[in-house]
């Protein structure tokens, strides 16, 4: 399956270009956005964040880890500065409400791979504390090599390709496939600190929220952030790549505390 991928790179303007070739299977997610979803009912998921910059333009999703801290994906901020880079939280709408928050620090992972997404993780450090209130939480991060189980794809923007941005956050219900299921899709591209969710053609990410979470249905814990899809356009039915969080949380603790 892997030969019919072609070079197909979308990344949103105020997103960086990454320094080296991407494998040509790869589109990444700088403009992931939730095909076939639909509203999130308002404070439904009040760990999600927007990254934006400092003209307030949406570029990627994240997750709260903590009061100070932001769960995002390392190709959203590689080659961003901290001046270009602000969190909004507490809202479901690119363009009301919400609670702003400057930068102090961009953490990425060292070993993150621009040609192959591999670790693909970084964290956002805010200048000021968020506060918690009942619209904005803190993320539960999964820690169990977690298998195929139903999930929850969130994030904002396009409903397909071509589609204009909603305004609102969306919301689609998906399912995570094993790590064997996935490799015979991807091949050795995708490794055990990946996780994949599929759910049929017409339903999945496209162009819009890299960084933002995928959770589990059953407990709500975060099993993944979004990082790359198939080159070639959204929802295919092609399973969609994220960054498996339990395979990381040494580093999100060591990042927290840096």
């Amino acid at each position: 399956m892997l030969k019919f991928a072609v070079v197909l790179f979308f990344v949103a303007a105020v997103t960086a270009v990454p320094t080296a070739p991407v494998d040509p299977r790869i589109e990444l997610n700088g403009d992931w956005r939730v095909v076939g979803g639909s509203n999130a009912p308002a404070g439904a998921y009040p760990f999600i964040v927007s990254l934006r910059s400092s003209g307030n333009a949406h570029f990627c999703g994240g997750s709260v880890l903590n009061g100070l801290n932001i769960l995002t994906a390392a190709h959203c901020v590689v080659g961003r500065t901290t001046g270009n880079t602000i969190t909004v939280a507490g809202t479901n709408t690119l363009n009301a409400g919400g609670t702003s928050r400057a930068t102090a620090r961009l953490l990425i992972h060292a070993n993150y791979n621009p040609s192959t997404i591999a670790n693909d993780i970084a964290v956002v450090r805010m200048s000021t504390n968020l506060g918690m209130t009942n619209l904005i939480q803190q993320t539960s991060l999964n820690t169990a090599n977690t298998g195929a189980v139903a999930a929850i794809l969130i994030g904002w923007g396009r409903t397909c390709t071509t589609c204009g941005l909603p305004n609102n956050l969306q919301h689609l219900a998906t399912n995570t496939i094993t790590h064997a299921a996935c490799v015979s899709s991807w091949g050795s591209l995708v490794a055990q600190s990946q996780i994949c969710a599929v759910i049929g053609a017409g339903r999945g990410a496209c162009n819009g929220d890299s960084g933002g979470p995928l959770i589990q249905t059953s407990n709500s814990a975060q099993l993944g952030l979004a990082s790359f899809i198939r080159a070639g356009g959204c929802a295919q039915g092609f399973p969609d790549v994220y960054v498996r969080v339990s395979s990381f949380i040494a580093w999100i603790q060591s990042a927290v505390n840096a």
